[in-house]
């Protein structure tokens, strides 16, 4: 009688265990949380990226007029929602940026052999008409290969007017240059001649506004001039305004801690008509490549122009011996853009703010 009970238990035991499962089982399957829960663990990393993707359309929302040229050639018309991660992207130091990045060497535009990550104003202007660009920046990285006696080693330009007629030249070029081994480096703008007549004998003006002008060199291709005590260092913010109105440019740099500098520019009748007028400065830095042309008398006048900004490289692997103003023989790693930015080969340029409008009447 015993032996039936013991078995008459065990075979209840059994049973209920079977029911307990089968139940757990179906209350799993059917549970409407338990699936929620395990979708939303799925989901949460791919929205949580998402939420935090902070493009460059983001912080700069004017980008819509602008369309962009990049370090490996690419040319992109439309940057709402555009990035690239190698070159033109957003960083934030608890403050978002634009990065704009540019190796010594890549693709460049067919009139240059400079490489550039840089914006493009799709609308065009003239002097008369006028325009304003507004900037506010720090350069992060400079090329810290190049030679020395070479103007253009160790510089980007972060900001420009270019012609879209005639030669195409440039009434301005805004540079930040800083040498190996210096903490401190150099902010000048450049006026390029609207040359009469044969442009290979073309030139730039260069005006300092921190510490040294373009045309302060080294003696050797690894000898630097003494440190400027009143420049601008890596990672130092600086803000200009460029306004072009009625054919004169005004020119305006703030930095905190520093003098703010202005000055001006006519583009409607030229400084540099004769060979007597062309500057000291010329004859000492263009003498060996031969450029000592003169300007046509107007200028700039009626000559389409635009604003560019970004970061455009004045780094490049070409040998010094061709051209000792803007061949600067620094390290290109025959283009491999991972060896270059591991190398220290690049420019890059941080902008959080940006405008373009058209010009103003200065205030007296």
């Amino acid at each position: 009688m015993k032996r039936k009970n013991d078995q008459y238990l065990i075979m209840n035991t059994f049973i209920q265990l079977i029911l307990i499962s089968t139940l757990s089982i179906s209350f799993m399957r059917c549970s409407p949380s338990q699936k929620s829960n395990s979708e939303n663990a799925d989901q949460e990393p791919e929205n949580s990226q998402q939420a935090n993707t902070i493009l460059p359309s983001d912080v700069i929302s004017s980008l819509d007029i602008w369309s962009i040229l990049l370090g490996n050639g690419e040319s992109h018309k439309e940057l709402i929602g555009f990035e690239h991660k190698d070159y033109f992207y957003t960083a934030n130091d608890g403050t978002n940026w634009v990065v704009y990045k540019a190796p010594n060497g890549g693709i460049t535009s067919p009139n240059s052999h400079n490489t550039r990550t840089e914006l493009g104003q799709k609308d065009h202007w003239t002097p008369k008409t006028g325009g304003k660009l507004t900037g506010t920046l720090k350069v992060m990285h400079v090329s810290t290969s190049g030679d020395a006696r070479v103007a253009a080693s160790y510089s980007v330009v972060v900001g420009q007017i270019h012609s879209g007629d005639g030669h195409e030249n440039e009434p301005l070029k805004i540079f930040y240059k800083k040498f190996p081994g210096h903490e401190k480096g150099s902010v000048f703008w450049n006026y390029e001649i609207n040359t009469e007549g044969d442009n290979s004998k073309r030139w730039d003006y260069s005006t300092a506004v921190w510490g040294y002008d373009m045309a302060v060199t080294g003696s050797s291709s690894d000898s630097y001039p003494p440190e400027p005590e009143d420049g601008i260092a890596l990672g130092e913010e600086f803000s200009y305004e460029v306004n072009v109105f009625e054919g004169i440019m005004y020119l305006n740099f703030k930095s905190e801690g520093h003098e703010t500098k202005t000055f001006t520019k006519n583009l409607l009748a030229s400084d540099y008509v004769n060979k007597s007028d062309i500057p000291q400065q010329i004859w000492d830095l263009y003498s060996v490549i031969g450029r000592d042309g003169t300007e046509r008398p107007n200028a700039y006048e009626g000559e389409m122009q635009f604003f560019k900004q970004g970061a455009y490289n004045q780094t490049n692997g070409r040998d010094p011996e061709t051209n000792m103003v803007w061949s600067t023989g620094s390290e290109t790693f025959d283009g491999d853009v991972t060896q270059q930015y591991a190398n220290g080969s690049y420019a890059e340029v941080w902008f959080r703010e940006s405008f373009v409008g058209p010009g103003t009447k200065p205030m007296d």
